[in-house]
């Protein structure tokens, strides 16, 4: 066979694959398998189903309802089954297991506690677009509704985030409700769905018939982008002078990573990425602006802001994102491509909306522009970013480096040096971390850099990263971890060491919740409650007792050797790095800012110093606050906080007119426990307003918490 015909064969062999997803081809033996025909029980057919599907690893926790299923388990000898210690901890193994494979994670609970225990986790995966089977074993179908004993209605609970339930009324349907929660969980928009079965079921027997087809007549998933709509973005891509790319998880979930390539080489476009986008464009490549928001380079948010196109490829304009929507890339057309029409027009109005998988859909528009002749003429656009490129880095020596603590931004800097990008997976946890992690670790490929982006779930990282490194044992798999975040789930530790999964967990310890800790210097004038953790355990000694090898490191001149220390080592390891509490992730767009409106960003032109730092937490404010407090303030005020659903409202919280009357405003959180912050100063000592002015109200809540 020739060149030219091999190509053209895995063309198509690609194109049959993608089509036999979208319309419900089995993924594993299917209706093959040598269990097709046989007699047996409604659990043994459940693990039976799992085997049809090409399922290889379940994780999950056996309970009272689910002990049938867990029986059949024990005779099959294909699944690998993971045993949590926590249900929450099993839904975010299989998590990682999805976004470092592309394939379903699968999880089996128990009903009542062990069925809600899974919730943050459907959750999690929901909101980034994760493919998952959940099973959970439920009362006796006579008992349904009668609050029996660990009865809880799982399908009822989760229904706002999954994309779709089932309940088990019957035998006859087993097989073929497995059939189409796998078609659902990975066709179109990935996500996660529930399969709740009684145990009488588990228990009766049926005969095993598992079929290929899928039947959805209301379910159809669209894959082919509208070739009008195509020709009609080419034509604006043409137009354009100043075009950016603005990349998301889509790109990842559709494997469109060297389709965006192509187009954004042809046409010479500057690519950003979103949290969920890190990896689906390298890195290294020079277009590559990186990350764009809230905690995004300066230059990549001056390059959105001042945009005439946007080509928004699986991306939701998220509000960690477009900062104040008013004010948003207020110059630009909008092309937006995404599988999910509920998505196209739900927060920026778009000129060219295109439905359909990226995949295709990118491969499209580089064939019309081919066809059109086009060519790129972004060189002054590009000349310009790249000069707010070299005036406004991430980081410059002359901010820290040689200063007597340890360093985050160095920290990441080096680990992701020593990594290697073709053989490494970054999961984190989230909060400050998370977001270092974002600007410092470079990633080449899709599938690397694993977070909980949408839900900003605490506690996801650590057993994502656990997951991840059974999916894919090839790779070195490291958590980027907050002390705070790690500790919502270190229980996981025993399900790694009893695995011998070799994960390696890094600690930014900072004794405290950082980002809810950095909003509260920053506009909660330094009222600490709630975010100091003075009292967390010895790490090294936990990850001891777990049989984990660990260190600590508080100098930063042994941080790079120790990080090769921890990489180095064959099993499960855990290295705690001390930094302080006072280092905040910079740059920052306040909430309720426009994208351009950016604090602590570094600016060379002006000596390498981080620009527009607040120096307290609300200097001035009292120039910005109004005298009387808004009713909407007035209002909660009796229940000792604030709504903050109106964001123009800047009326004061409870205890701010004190402070800013000279008053005291309130202690700190840790009293005079070692590290405790001091009540914070009357109103003539407190910040700038021109670090917060921006923004009209801050949120009632941070982006996550350590």
């Amino acid at each position: 066979m020739s060149a030219t015909n091999e190509k053209t064969e895995a063309r198509r062999t690609a194109e049959a694959r993608r089509t036999a997803a979208s319309v419900g081809a089995p993924r594993g033996l299917g209706s093959r398998t040598a269990k097709q025909g046989r007699e047996m029980l409604g659990a043994e057919a459940v693990i039976a189903s799992l085997e049809a599907e090409g399922v290889d690893t379940v994780f999950g926790y056996p309970g009272g309802q689910a002990i049938k299923i867990y029986d059949a388990l024990y005779d099959f000898t294909q699944i690998n089954h993971v045993l949590a210690r926590h249900e929450q901890g099993a839904v975010h193994m299989a998590d990682g297991y999805a976004r470092a494979t592309g394939k379903p994670g699968v999880v089996i609970v128990t009903s009542g506690p062990g069925a809600t225990n899974t919730v943050t986790g459907i959750a999690t995966a929901y909101m980034d677009s994760v493919p998952l089977v959940v099973i959970t074993g439920q009362v006796p179908r006579a008992v349904i509704g009668t609050d029996s004993f660990q009865e809880s209605d799982i399908v009822g609970i989760t229904m706002p985030v999954v994309k779709h339930s089932f309940l088990l009324q019957s035998t006859d349907e087993l097989t073929r409700t497995f059939r189409e929660a796998f078609h659902i969980a990975v066709t179109g928009r990935p996500g996660p769905v529930l399969i709740d079965i009684p145990s009488d079921l588990a228990g009766a027997s049926m005969t095993f018939e598992y079929p290929d087809e899928v039947n959805l007549p209301s379910y159809k998933p669209t894959y082919r982008g509208n070739a009008k709509q195509i020709r009609a973005a080419a034509e604006l891509i043409e137009e354009s002078d100043q075009p950016i790319l603005y990349v998301g998880g889509g790109v990842t979930i559709s494997e469109a990573s060297a389709e965006l390539a192509s187009l954004a080489d042809l046409m010479q476009i500057p690519v950003v990425t979103t949290l969920m986008g890190k990896g689906a464009f390298p890195a290294s490549h020079p277009l590559n602006l990186g990350p764009v928001g809230m905690h995004g380079a300066k230059y990549s948010n001056l390059a959105m802001t001042e945009s005439d196109l946007i080509i928004a490829a699986g991306a939701r304009f998220s509000d960690r994102v477009t900062g104040r929507l008013s004010e948003f890339a207020p110059h630009a057309k909008v092309i937006h491509i995404d599988i999910d029409p509920a998505e196209i027009g739900k927060i920026r109005a778009c000129q060219v909306p295109i439905v359909g998988d990226l995949k295709g859909v990118l491969a499209g528009l580089v064939d019309q522009l081919h066809k059109d002749g086009a060519e790129a003429h972004t060189e002054a656009w590009l000349s310009r970013i790249n000069a707010w490129r070299e005036r406004f880095p991430f980081y410059h020596p002359g901010v820290g480096d040689g200063a007597d603590e340890i360093i985050p931004e160095l920290v990441l800097e080096s680990l992701s040096t020593q990594l290697d990008p073709a053989r490494s997976i970054v999961v984190t946890e989230v909060g400050q971390h998370q977001m270092w992690a974002h600007q410092f670790i470079d990633r080449e490929l899709p599938r690397t850099f694993l977070s909980s982006g949408g839900l900003g779930t605490m506690g996801f990282g650590f057993p994502a990263a656990v997951g991840a490194a059974i999916a894919r044992p090839d790779c070195k798999v490291v958590c980027i971890a907050g002390d705070g975040s790690f500790q919502m789930n270190s229980q996981e530790m025993a399900t790694a060491a009893i695995n011998g999964v070799p994960v390696k967990v890094l600690i930014m310890d900072n004794r405290c919740l950082g980002m809810v800790h950095q909003w509260q210097k920053l506009f909660y004038a330094k009222r600490y409650s709630q975010t100091l953790l003075e009292a967390n355990p010895d790490f090294v000694k936990l990850a001891d007792a777990y049989g984990w090898q660990g260190e600590r490191v508080e100098d930063p001149a042994e941080v790079s050797a120790a990080i090769a220390r921890m990489l180095a080592a064959q099993g499960p390891y855990l290295l705690d790095v001390a930094i302080s509490r006072e280092q905040n992730v910079y740059p920052m767009v306040a909430p309720g800012a426009a994208l351009d409106n950016i604090m602590g960003a570094i600016d060379v032109a002006v000596g390498a110093v981080r620009t527009d730092v607040p120096a307290g937490a609300l200097d001035d404010l009292a120039q910005e606050v109004h005298t009387a407090p808004s009713p909407c303030a007035q209002i909660d005020a009796q229940f000792g906080g604030r709504w903050e659903s109106d964001p123009d409202d800047k009326g004061a919280r409870l205890g701010e007119a004190a402070a800013l009357a000279g008053g005291a405003g309130g202690t700190s959180a840790g009293g005079s426990a070692p590290g405790a912050e001091a009540a914070p100063a009357p109103a003539a000592a407190l910040a700038p307003a021109s670090a917060v002015a921006s923004a009209t109200a801050p949120a009632s809540a941070a982006e996550g918490g350590n």
